[in-house]
């Protein structure tokens, strides 16, 4: 590249990290207030916290980077097209497609990230934040141990605890209802969570146990230790299901017909498939329209706010139109063909346009300039 076209990219590579960082922040925050609960009510460490909401910047980004490139090259191209910078490379030779190059190499760079991204970082990041939810959700410890509140694992198991001072559990009720024809009701004085032979266990003291025997009849003992296994009580009711956004390709085009589940979201798993390969494609509508928008027309000391302002709209109707149709495309498989018609066609009408209008303008009329140099049939 010229001094120019890597002084152009440069201006609009920094611009795309700048707002890319800032709303990713922003949609990083908004995406962790919504994930306080872990915190809250399963008692998870605050790097727990942090590795889940990081978990989920690949997505995001994915989504904010197309957005993104639009706004950094309308910014940087109208800056420095308001500074005539563009008018003195049109005068010193170089073509419109010269001058777009750099906005559209960076363009497939973005391109080539977000495919990755799609492909690989991101089904690795959702499955990892799936796992780690699913894990901190199931923990043993965040589940039961509420001082002061009645909770459940289930309709099988109710534990209340009084207080909970430096470890250990003071004032604990343990209603077990497994066999619902014989619950049984336990009465401790305190209790610790331990493990026996990598078997979560509370270890009662003081402890009463109270059940309906055969002939309906109370029993009663007591312990002055009592050893109660919690292992079939943390139990997961199924395996963790995984969401099509957290699937990889191959998964998403190969559907396993034998299990129902995936079987019942085939037509969701394929949409799925291919927005992942078609929205890469919008870093490339992105960027033409940034192009269009500002050298797409002729020069104007007085700013190009009203072109912006229809790209801008256009470029969001894009945005939306490809959402919209990955959506209907889950109803109805035929429609996938849009997710792919839609950012190519869009692309290469702008294109066509904007380089066949530089070719025109770059074009001089051969007659006319015979006419005015020496020698060539006109005066001198």
């Amino acid at each position: 590249m010229s001094k120019v076209q890597t002084y152009l990219f440069y201006e609009v590579l920094r611009a795309v990290l700048i707002i890319v960082g800032g709303l990713a922040m922003l949609a990083l925050l908004a995406q962790g207030l919504s994930r306080t609960d872990l915190i809250l009510e399963n008692r998870q460490s605050a790097l727990t916290y942090f590795y889940i909401v990081m978990l989920g910047a690949p997505q995001v980004i994915a989504l904010l980077t197309p957005l993104a490139l639009f706004v950094a090259g309308v910014w940087s191209l109208n800056r420095i097209h308001k500074d005539s910078e563009i008018v003195v490379a049109q005068a010193a030779g170089m073509t419109p497609w010269q001058i777009a190059s750099p906005i559209m190499r960076l363009a497939v760079l973005c391109t080539v990230a977000h495919l990755a991204v799609n492909l690989w970082v991101q089904p690795a990041a959702q499955r990892a934040m799936r796992e780690t939810v699913s894990v901190a959700r199931a923990d043993l410890a965040a589940a039961l141990i509420r001082p002061g509140q009645f909770t459940s694992n289930g309709e099988r198991l109710t534990f209340y605890a009084r207080e909970q001072i430096n470890g250990e559990l003071r004032g604990v009720l343990i209603s077990d209802m497994t066999d619902p024809e014989f619950p049984t009701d336990i009465l401790a004085r305190s209790a610790a969570l331990v493990e026996v032979e990598g078997r979560p266990t509370l270890l009662l003291r003081d402890a009463i146990s109270q059940q309906l025997d055969d002939n309906q009849q109370l029993s009663i003992l007591e312990f002055e230790q009592y050893m109660f296994d919690l292992t079939d009580f943390m139990k997961e009711d199924s395996d963790l299901v995984l969401k099509a956004s957290d699937k990889y390709l191959y998964e998403l085009f190969f559907v396993d017909r034998s299990n129902y589940f995936e079987a019942k979201e085939a037509d969701n798993l394929l949409a799925e498939a291919n927005a992942r390969l078609t929205t890469p494609l919008l870093n490339m509508v992105m960027a033409m329209i940034a192009v269009f928008a500002v050298l797409g027309g002729d020069f104007s000391r007085k700013g190009y706010g009203k072109r912006i302002a229809l790209a801008g709209a256009g470029a969001i109707v894009v945005l939306i139109v490809q959402l919209a149709l990955q959506s209907s495309a889950a109803d109805d498989p035929s429609l996938n063909i849009l997710q792919w018609l839609l950012p190519i066609g869009v692309f290469g009408v702008l294109a066509y346009i904007y380089f066949h209008r530089g070719r025109k303008i770059g074009q001089v009329d051969r007659p006319n300039l015979d006419r005015i140099l020496p020698g060539k049939g006109a005066p001198a």
